[in-house]
């Protein structure tokens, strides 16, 4: 095929994909109630799950009420007369490609697997299923850890207590969304590897060799996603770290079986 074939075929993939986000955006659109109430103004509630783990662990440990959150320590407004109706479209758009994540992947896929061999492409079966399940892993470590400890964080901090925190309705949104969806996106660095590691950019030696490097990167990754408290960039390195090893298995597996067909 020409190379304007293959972009026909990639333009009927894109359309393929950005109808699946407009759909579900637009679902998400119609059930705001659901999508801001329940889900995106979660972390400012004290009865959001995050806070009640945090105190009965507080309890249990002795410290009495010491991790509990008794009332939320800003207030949301909005500053701008279109602020609420643009928050209302841009957080469908996001929710749509959240939930269009698997059917988007599945549709890259489609493109990407005809230029693979029959054994490339019997090692990567399983790849949207993985991708998809790693990347809700991420979003949903990002919204019940990462966003309520940012969100209690930033929301209390104050410089002086003349001084009262009231947030605006994007600088939250934003906050809650961007972080859980930078987990989301982190969270797919098996897939990552597995890819780098079949192109031959990648080997589990040198990811060996350079796992203290890796360490340092995953500890300033986590203290740009999280707040500066040493409690919040622990949480999100450990995951990161877990990780790192996991794709230094999957990169060995590959090396492994590349080097059997070879045999």
């Amino acid at each position: 095929m020409s190379f304007l074939d293959h972009l026909e075929i990639f333009r009927w993939h894109l359309i393929r994909a950005a109808a699946a986000i407009m759909f579900f955006a637009i679902i998400a659109f119609m059930y705001k109630d659901v999508v801001f109430d329940v889900i995106l103004l979660g972390p400012k509630d004290p009865n959001f799950l995050t806070y009640k783990l945090l105190c009965n662990i507080s309890r249990f440990l002795g410290f009495e009420d010491a991790l509990c959150l008794t009332e939320s320590p800003f207030s949301l407004m909005n500053i701008s007369m279109s602020g609420q109706f643009s928050a209302h479209i841009t957080t469908s758009i996001f929710a749509g490609f959240i939930l269009a994540f698997p059917y988007v992947f599945w549709e890259m896929w489609r493109f990407l697997r005809p230029a693979l061999h029959d054994g490339e492409t019997n090692l990567a079966k399983g790849i949207v299923f993985f991708s998809s399940l790693l990347f809700v892993l991420g979003i949903v470590f990002g919204y019940y850890v990462v966003a309520p400890l940012s969100v209690n964080f930033l929301g209390s901090y104050q410089v002086s207590s003349t001084v009262a925190n009231q947030i605006s309705l994007t600088s939250f949104i934003s906050t809650v969304t961007t972080v859980s969806f930078a987990n989301g996106i982190i969270f797919e660095l098996p897939i990552l590897v597995y890819f780098l590691t079949k192109i031959g950019l990648l080997n589990p030696e040198f990811m060996r060799v350079y796992r203290k490097h890796a360490m340092v990167v995953t500890l300033i990754l986590s203290a740009i996603i999280t707040p500066p408290d040493i409690t919040s960039q622990i949480l999100v390195s450990l995951p990161l770290i877990v990780l790192y090893e996991m794709s230094i298995k999957i990169s060995a597996k590959v090396i492994k079986n590349q080097e059997k067909a070879n045999a």
